[in-house]
C-alpha cells in the first residue's frame, strides 16, 4: 500500500491541455481519503508538488512527490531531461508554440534536409538561451506571462543551458520532428525560435512530449485514470 504521508514518488503522464498545477490538484483530491493519511484517528493532508513544469500544450512525464519526498523535488528538477516533438518551419507565434496565432511567415525554399541536420550542430553543448516572455520566469516580482498577457514587454536575460543531443527524426516540411536531451532550465519553445532563426527563417513548436527525467522514463508513468484506479485496488 502506498504511504502518501511518509512520501511517494509518482510518475504521471500529463494529459494535453492540462497544466502541471491541475495535475497536482487532481491528485491531491484523489488521495485525500486514502488510509495512509490517517494519523492518531485524524486525517491529515500531505504536501504534494511536481518536479518540473510542463506547458499546457506539452504532454509526457511529470514527477509528482508527496509527503517527505517533496524535500527531494529540487534534486529531481536538476536532472537531465529528454523531449521529443515537432517544429513547424516557416512561421512564428508570439509564445513560440500553438497557444497564440501565427504572427509572421518566412521563406523556406532555401531549406534542405542537409541544412536542417547541419544547423542542429550549432545548438550542441553549452549555449546561451533566452526564455520566452510567455513563461513563469519572474521579472521584478511578476511572472513573465502576466506581463506578456497584459500587452507589455520586458527584458529577459539569457542564461546558460546545455544540450547534449539534438537529433532530427523526421523531415516533412514544414514539419520537422526532433529528439533533444538537455539540462534543467532549457525551453524547447525557445529552441524552436532559435532554430528557425539559424535556418534564416522562422519556426514554432507544435508538439512536445517529455520522455525522460534522469533515470525516470515516460514508459513507466501512469495516466491520471490509471492512478485513480490504483487507489481502488
Amino acid at each position: 500500500m502506498k504511504d502518501f504521508r511518509a512520501g511517494e514518488v509518482l510518475l504521471i503522464n500529463k494529459p494535453l491541455t492540462w497544466t502541471s498545477f491541475q495535475v497536482v490538484n487532481k491528485m491531491k483530491y484523489l488521495i485525500k481519503h486514502h488510509p495512509s493519511l490517517v494519523l492518531d484517528g485524524k486525517r491529515v493532508q500531505p504536501k504534494i508538488g511536481h518536479a518540473g513544469t510542463l506547458d499546457p500544450l506539452a504532454t509526457g512525464l511529470l514527477i509528482v512527490c508527496t509527503g517527505k519526498q517533496t524535500k527531494n523535488i529540487e534534486k529531481y528538477q536538476a536532472q537531465e531531461k529528454e523531449y521529443t516533438g515537432t517544429f513547424y518551419i516557416g512561421a512564428t507565434t508570439p509564445c513560440y508554440d500553438l497557444e497564440k496565432e501565427i504572427d509572421a511567415h518566412y521563406p523556406t525554399d532555401h531549406i534542405t534536409d542537409e541544412l536542417i541536420h547541419e544547423t542542429t550542430k550549432q545548438f550542441i553543448g553549452k549555449i546561451q538561451q533566452t526564455p520566452p516572455l510567455y513563461s513563469a520566469i519572474k521579472i521584478d516580482g511578476k511572472r513573465a506571462y502576466d506581463i506578456a498577457r497584459a500587452g507589455q514587454t520586458a527584458e529577459i536575460k539569457p542564461k546558460e543551458i546545455e544540450i547534449t543531443v539534438f537529433e532530427i527524426t523526421r523531415i516533412a516540411l514544414p514539419e520537422v520532428d526532433f529528439r533533444v536531451v538537455c539540462s534543467k532550465g532549457t525551453y524547447i519553445r525557445s529552441l524552436a525560435r532559435d532554430f528557425g532563426l539559424a535556418l534564416k527563417s522562422g519556426a514554432h513548436l507544435t508538439a512536445l512530449c517529455r520522455t525522460r527525467i534522469g533515470d525516470y522514463k515516460l514508459s513507466d508513468a501512469m495516466s491520471i485514470e490509471e492512478f485513480e484506479n490504483s487507489l481502488k485496488s
